[in-house]
């Protein structure tokens, strides 16, 4: 059988046969392979995509969920003193489960009157105020009095030596400016569930605040008020 000769204005496709004359040639041999790759790859590229959409649903997922628990969650507390209320009782001396207490005496500099008769360090007399070593308020001798330009003189605690019974403090508030204070000490505390000085402190002065922030200062505004002699 003879090829088909192409006529003009269209053409003839040798291997289908296909075109008409006077009409363009509308060839369709390619056609079916070139369908059957786009429907071959349509399904990888959705894959791909819808792969990448949930890829980055989990993470977004996973932020927030991260996020929201990270807010959610208490910060950790521990035990202080809030020298405001602390009445200076003794208990934190004789209760603590270690021994000596975690409570110490501590000594805030900006409230101290560098007295050269410091009534948290001599103990005051009725009739005359001395600097005899045996006047010293500190049963342990953990207060270090140290000379400075006359006639002031510092006073820094040995807290290795302290063990908490706040008889520096109730001298120093009731005739001095009140710079010495009791705190929790937190590179010795155990961080008990229950304190067992909490238990029995008469003021309610132990409070629970952020381990970021471990300690309560007193200030000036406060050091007038009353504490137990």
């Amino acid at each position: 059988m003879p090829d088909p000769k192409p006529t003009p204005g269209g053409g003839a496709c040798g291997p289908c046969g296909s075109g008409e004359a006077g009409a363009p040639a509308a060839c369709n041999c390619d056609a079916a392979p070139r369908a059957a790759d786009a429907v071959g790859a349509d399904p990888t590229r959705r894959q791909f995509f819808g792969g990448a959409v949930r890829g980055a649903f989990v993470f977004l997922l996973g932020a927030v969920t991260s996020l929201v628990a990270r807010h959610s969650q208490k910060e950790r507390t521990v035990w202080q003193i809030d020298p405001n209320k602390c009445i200076a009782c003794t208990n934190c001396a004789n209760y603590c489960v270690l021994t000596p207490s975690a409570v110490k005496c501590v000594q805030h500099y900006p409230m101290c009157g560098y007295c050269k008769l410091c009534t948290g360090y001599f103990e005051p007399q009725p009739n005359a105020l001395t600097t005899a070593a045996e006047n010293q308020v500190c049963p342990t001798g953990a207060i270090e009095r140290k000379a400075l330009e006359d006639p002031y003189y510092e006073y820094n605690i040995k807290e290795e030596l302290c063990i908490g019974c706040a008889k520096c403090v109730v001298g120093c508030v009731l005739f001095g400016n009140g710079s010495f204070a009791l705190q929790v000490r937190h590179d010795r505390c155990v961080n008990c569930n229950e304190c067992a000085i909490a238990v029995v402190c008469p003021a309610d002065a132990f409070v629970r605040v952020p381990a970021s922030q471990p300690y309560l200062l007193k200030n000036r505004d406060h050091k007038d008020e009353p504490h137990a002699a």
